[in-house]
């Protein structure tokens, strides 16, 4: 089965009560990807959502904790040090910020076919995982 990867803008604007245009798309991708099983993402999304929600949406700790215990069933990229290494390689040769790169390798590493981001131009290809923006 092919996972398909979240990127922390999505998680973010899921849960951001005045991003209205956003909020819903957001919502509706992570419930299907919920109800499907199939959604991944690794612990630095986890980490980036955390801080996120804590101070640009201004949620309770306890609630962003629930929020990241709600993702358990999630597949979990936990980045090594040859990933650290060959996301500097992907952001040389993609000429991506360090962040992104991570998220990309993080991608890569569990075979996502999608990865769902904002961040990166929709239908960019990194091998087989392929960029989708979710608000356009």
């Amino acid at each position: 089965m092919s996972v398909e990867f979240v990127d922390t803008n999505v998680l973010v604007y899921a849960h951001d009560r005045n991003a209205v245009t956003k909020r819903e798309p957001a919502a509706a991708l992570l419930a299907r990807l919920f109800r499907e099983r199939t959604g991944a993402l690794s612990t630095q999304v986890c980490i980036e959502f955390y801080v996120a929600a804590t101070r640009k949406l201004q949620v309770s700790s306890e609630h962003a904790e629930a929020v990241i215990k709600d993702l358990g069933p999630w597949l979990l990229h936990r980045p090594t040090h040859a990933d650290v290494v060959n996301s500097i390689r992907l952001q040389r040769r993609h000429q991506l910020s360090w962040w992104d790169a991570m998220i990309v390798n993080s991608a890569i590493e569990m075979e996502a076919r999608i990865l769902w981001s904002e961040d990166l131009s929709d239908g960019q290809r990194f091998g087989r995982v392929t960029v989708r923006n979710p608000f356009l």
